[in-house]
């Protein structure tokens, strides 16, 4: 079924929940069009630990310089290490992840969610510390690692041999 259809059936199975919610029946648990989907969350850690050392370092060229400057590029120089150390806390906190759908898998890249479609991947390489999708054409490789955003790469893994399995997709291991 397409993911519009998917959608329409998901809205109108809620719609009909909530009036028999209403009228004190109990909610149609009938057959769910869509599966759920296992999502596996990172960390975001490197960049915002750069962008923290960047700060402290401006903060630390502008206390040096203080003193034979006037004090609005004080304000300013603090205005910047503030800005900085609020990016760096933006980035940690907004958690990338790896969702697997019944059939597609999406992440977060770009500021968008990025999806593949069954039919888009050519295989799936697991090593011990990360996990690369390989697109066809120009779908590019989705790279996720251990080392880089703390990904628990062994259970997507597992969970991403099954989604392969269940599409013939091939699968390699290093």
């Amino acid at each position: 079924m397409s993911r519009s259809w998917e959608r329409k059936v998901n809205k109108n199975m809620s719609q009909l929940n909530k009036q028999r919610k209403k009228q004190g029946l109990s909610s149609y648990q009938g057959s769910t069009i869509s599966d759920k989907s296992d999502v596996f969350k990172g960390r975001k850690y490197v960049l915002p630990l750069v962008l923290v050392a960047l700060a402290g370092l401006y903060a630390l060229l502008g206390t040096a310089t203080s003193g034979a400057t006037g004090g609005s590029n004080d304000v300013l120089n603090w205005v910047g290490v503030s800005l900085y150390i609020l990016l760096a806390l933006m980035i940690f906190l907004r958690k990338p992840y790896l969702k697997i759908e019944r059939a597609s898998v999406s992440t977060m890249k770009f500021n968008r969610e990025r999806r593949l479609a069954v039919s888009d991947i050519e295989k799936i390489k697991i090593a011990s510390g990360s996990v690369v999708i390989q697109g066809k054409g120009k779908a590019g490789n989705w790279v996720f690692s251990r080392m880089m955003n703390l990904y628990d790469t062994k259970a997507m893994g597992e969970r991403l041999e099954e989604f392969a399995k269940t599409h013939q997709i091939p699968v390699e291991h290093d």
